[in-house]
């Protein structure tokens, strides 16, 4: 059972529980370099492929930003909102750590856990997501982010 089958006043009861692991997904250089120019960081370590090899990574490496505006393509988004919700947004992030860089071209995933459910009243909810990002192949993962979700109903 998943967090989409119990009802929302009932999530308290699935704290602790995994919520969903992603599919591996792979980031291209291209994926990188259209993320550099869409918020202006065109850093070397990123973007520049032949002066990224003789630096510390042998190779380029994601943003730590593009990681975290992935997650919640890689969670399922809107797919893993409880029925009888009216509106889910993404309210922020408690903690954000980055463990081990990406190399582009390696694969990811994601492993939510639910880790807290809190009734705010007035038929609104804050729930926050353990989100381990795995890279594969590496027992340590790459980032840990405690997302928070905003839930009206």
């Amino acid at each position: 059972m998943g967090i989409t089958d119990v009802p929302i006043t009932e999530l308290k009861t699935q704290i602790g529980k995994e919520a969903s692991v992603s599919d591996w997904f792979e980031i291209t250089q291209e994926r990188v370099d259209a993320f550099g120019e869409a918020i202006e960081d065109r850093q070397w370590i990123h973007c520049d492929v032949e002066r990224a090899k003789a630096g510390p990574f042998g190779g380029t490496i994601v943003h730590g930003p593009l990681l975290i505006s992935l997650m919640g393509h890689l969670t399922g988004g809107v797919d893993t909102i409880p029925e009888g919700v009216k509106f889910f947004m993404h309210y922020g992030f408690d903690r954000v750590r980055f463990i081990n860089p990406v190399p582009v071209g390696a694969r990811i995933r994601v492993r939510a856990v639910l880790s807290d459910f809190t009734d705010k009243g007035g038929g609104r909810y804050l729930m926050k997501m353990t989100n381990t990002l795995e890279l594969e192949g590496l027992d340590k993962p790459a980032c840990v982010a405690e997302s928070l979700a905003l839930i009206v109903t």
